[in-house]
């Protein structure tokens, strides 16, 4: 068997795992949708009520040099968009169409505002529980939230955490952008994948090692 045969019967085990164990329930989509409807209906829909106040964020009307971090709150926008729009926004929504019909445009709806609060809640404790370094870097996010927000005892679960989010920035981070990238510079100037794989990969090189404030200039 060869190393592409591997991975993917691989990558087909955690996907059957995820979603298709049990195959008559989705508890998957239950969860994140049940989350979102939960924290939304409890925080008292911030979704609706501090839209305005989002919009003055990232237009930096709250913006402090002073304040603790690295970057402003529209760099921050930034930053996150990068990570999201492109397979999720566009190929998930094509594809969702695709293979369930426009109907699917409407649930598509309903999990996103529901998914509103629950990614403002997720970012808000990440807030809350990042840390700071000697040198004022910051590090933070769920595994930080875990480990801090819920205690030592998590501590199992924030390193798994961790380590998959590593092999998910392979895949859903990574894998297809480059691809379709590399597939368009093959057929458009006949480059080869490998050039191309070496050219962003030193391009997104040259842009992380600067930290996060390099990040969030250039996203």
């Amino acid at each position: 068997m060869d190393l592409q045969a591997l991975f993917k019967q691989f990558v087909d085990t955690g996907v059957d795992l995820v979603w298709n164990t049990p195959s008559f329930f989705p508890w998957f989509v239950a969860m994140l949708l049940g989350a979102g409807i939960f924290v939304t209906i409890r925080l008292g829909f911030p979704n609706i009520r501090l839209f305005k106040h989002a919009i003055d964020c990232i237009r930096g009307k709250f913006d402090d040099p002073e304040d603790k971090g690295d970057i402003n709150h529209f760099q921050a926008l930034t930053t996150a968009l990068s990570a999201t729009v492109g397979i999720g926004n566009i190929a998930g929504v094509a594809l969702g169409i695709h293979y369930g019909g426009p109907g699917i445009v409407f649930w598509l709806w309903v999990s996103g505002f529901f998914g509103m609060t629950l990614k403002f809640t997720e970012v808000t404790l990440a807030h809350n529980y990042r840390t700071f370094d000697a040198e004022g870097n910051v590090s933070g996010g769920p595994m930080y939230t875990m480990e801090r927000g819920l205690g030592g005892h998590w501590k199992i679960l924030a390193g798994a955490f961790a380590v998959l989010a590593v092999f998910c920035s392979f895949g859903t981070g990574n894998m297809n952008q480059a691809n379709t990238v590399a597939v368009s510079a093959a057929s458009d100037f006949g480059l080869s994948g490998w050039i191309v794989g070496l050219i962003l990969a030193g391009t997104a090189g040259l842009v992380i090692i600067g930290g996060i404030k390099r990040i969030g200039a250039v996203s």
